[in-house]
């Protein structure tokens, strides 16, 4: 075995990288989803069809992404429609808001969680617009392809790590609390 072994018996941690590379999107129209992702701006990467067997597997991949979203016939036995809160990472979420807008996309208001840590499903402590300070992590937006397929944007200027300082100007009071109590867990 490999220096990199599946597990080390010490830890019970994976050893080896894992990369998310793929998510499936369960839509009901191939053709329509296509063209909406097409739309975005998204790399097709594959459009594979096979009649005998009525499969059909389309990839697009969003821009700067190493993970890609298929969907097509066959792919899966999810209802069209049912993938909820998957996220695009974005560096300007009122820039990629507009430009979405402008291919006729409808978007959400912006919003934030005045929690300061993630915003929260059920919308307590959801507010309208961007987090004020505009930290890293804290503005979100929405969007649904046309299965209803939903996806959020968050802005994120800053990469959170384990040595983030009280006080780090770059994210929200919660968020810099909750990285340094996990540390010690």
């Amino acid at each position: 075995m490999s220096s990199k072994s599946a597990t080390t018996e010490s830890t019970g941690i994976i050893a080896h990288d894992m990369s998310l590379e793929l998510i499936v999107i369960p839509v009901s129209d191939v053709d329509r989803a296509k063209r909406f992702y097409k739309n975005l701006g998204w790399r097709l990467d594959l459009d594979f069809f096979e009649d005998a067997n009525d499969y059909r597997v389309i990839q697009f991949t969003p821009p700067g992404s190493s993970c890609s979203v298929i969907f097509g016939t066959n792919v899966t036995t999810a209802k069209p429609g049912t993938a909820r809160d998957l996220y695009l990472v974005v560096s300007d979420i009122e820039a990629v808001r507009n430009q979405l807008i402008q291919l006729g996309v409808p978007v959400s208001e912006p919003f934030h969680d005045t929690s300061g840590v993630f915003h929260h499903a059920d919308g307590r402590f959801i507010s309208t617009g961007f987090n004020p300070q505009r930290k890293s992590y804290a503005s979100y937006a929405s969007f649904s392809d046309p299965d209803g397929n939903n996806w959020i944007l968050q802005e994120i200027t800053a990469r959170l790590s384990g040595d983030v300082k009280n006080g780090d100007p770059r994210f929200t009071e919660g968020i810099v609390n909750a990285i340094r109590n996990s540390n010690h867990l």
